[in-house]
């Protein structure tokens, strides 16, 4: 039997689905090369937003047609969207035949077994120990370090999902790191949803880094996401600044610049304190570039507030911004507060951020133009074959001219010009 599986949403859902790979491979099924040859079709989701959502139910509606021609073909759900609504989307009219959640993954091939079923229940514990995944890039990877949350940030569906924070030990972590180096993959990034609270025995996360780049010689670079404000300690600093694996790059969402919603959002820090750790960590490391995730439209942003975070943006010039729309989530606390923000409010708020961004990006890759930077080549350019692509150690993508020998290398190029989204280099 073989399976074709389709990712949806984050680099923690990527990992999942190399993890459900991994367990599928071992029980004995095999990967399609396409989604034409596949008997099981899995669709690993995401619940963060409404249209995530809907764009999976729409993609199975699209595939249903398959059982006409192989009525043994199964359709799973798995992921964040299982966990939340699998139970009752079995019951509807949807092409679903099983549905498993984020702790379930190791009964994936005995529910296959049976003609419908579901595996949702929360395990506090899972952490799939001794499961390595099987790394599906090529050039990078992405190693889970924790699962879970603790932060209950009011408008996020996560912990609901996926349950409470537990770190995974350095033995699995470590045997991952060394999985991916061992296949050429020396770009790695960490995951977590929350990695600043990683904390296995008597290793904290800065203690975690320093380990790993000891304990693997063969990486180059080390990254990790997603951090929490509120958890950015010095000492992780400090472990930035001495490491020449650690990439000179952070995701730090601030969501808001205003304490108000910030405090709305249940988010445990205040703009002040947000402001304090980014020029730490420029302070420690000059060249490090700083990206984040803000939201518009947040349940009660008044005018002004939305404003603060305009302003905010302007001072600390983040070099690249994920910018949503509020997007309310059922379950969660924020959907319930009274004062809602109209949807075409929203929209005209988010366009007004994602043009500021991208007025700052610009800026921030032009000052680029004239310096030397490494890419790491990872495939052709999107628009030409005798380009190629990959990204710098700042999380930048950078094209310059070669053909399929350059891939999998680093390069040294000079960079010559600047979009808000590349940089053209020689």
């Amino acid at each position: 039997m073989k399976y074709y599986i389709e990712t949806y949403g984050c680099q923690m859902n990527v990992a999942d689905s190399e993890l459900v790979a991994s367990i599928l491979n071992e029980a004995g099924y095999e990967a399609a090369n396409n989604i034409d040859n596949a008997d099981i079709l899995l669709f690993n989701t995401c619940s963060v937003r409404e249209h995530a959502e809907r764009r999976v139910l729409g993609r199975i509606s699209n595939e249903r047609h398959r059982k006409k021609e192989k009525p043994h073909l199964k359709i799973v759900l798995l992921g964040c969207m299982a966990q939340r609504i699998g139970e009752s989307l079995l019951t509807e009219d949807t092409g679903i035949d099983v549905a498993v959640g984020v702790d379930q993954y190791k009964y994936l091939p005995a529910i296959l077994k049976e003609e419908h079923g579901s595996a949702l229940n929360f395990n506090s514990t899972e952490n799939y120990e001794h499961l390595l995944p099987i790394h599906q890039g090529k050039h990078c990877a992405f190693v889970t370090i924790m699962r879970g949350c603790n932060n209950f940030c009011s408008y996020c569906i996560v912990p609901y999902v996926r349950g409470r924070e537990r770190s995974r030990s350095y033995t699995d972590i470590l045997a991952d790191v060394r999985s991916a180096t061992d296949q050429e993959m020396y770009d790695v990034t960490l995951l977590g949803q929350n990695v600043n609270s990683y904390h296995y025995q008597d290793i904290s996360f800065p203690i975690l880094l320093r380990q790993i780049e000891k304990d693997v010689p063969k990486l180059r670079r080390l990254r990790f996401v997603t951090s929490h404000p509120k958890d950015l300690s010095d000492d992780l600093v400090q472990a930035m600044q001495e490491s020449s694996v650690l990439c000179e790059h952070i995701h730090l969402p601030m969501q808001s610049g205003d304490n108000e919603t910030l405090k709305r959002m249940n988010r445990s820090y205040s703009y002040e304190i947000y402001l304090d750790r980014v020029k730490a960590l420029r302070n420690a490391i000059p060249e490090i570039a700083i990206t984040t995730d803000l939201i518009a439209g947040f349940p009660g942003e008044t005018e002004s507030q939305f404003e603060s975070t305009l302003q905010a943006m302007r001072e600390i010039e983040f070099d690249y911004a994920f910018c949503f729309k509020y997007s309310p989530r059922e379950g969660t606390a924020s959907a319930k507060y009274p004062d809602q923000i109209p949807e075409e409010v929203r929209l005209e708020r988010l366009k007004r951020m994602i043009d500021l961004q991208r007025e700052i990006t610009l800026k921030k890759f032009q000052a680029m133009i004239g310096k030397e930077v490494e890419v790491y080549v990872e495939d052709f350019s999107k628009k030409s074959r005798t380009q190629v692509s990959g990204k710098t150690r700042d999380f930048k993508i950078g094209v310059l001219s070669g053909d399929e020998t350059k891939i999998g290398s680093f390069v040294k190029a000079k960079v010559r010009a600047a979009t808000a989204g590349t940089l053209i280099c020689d």
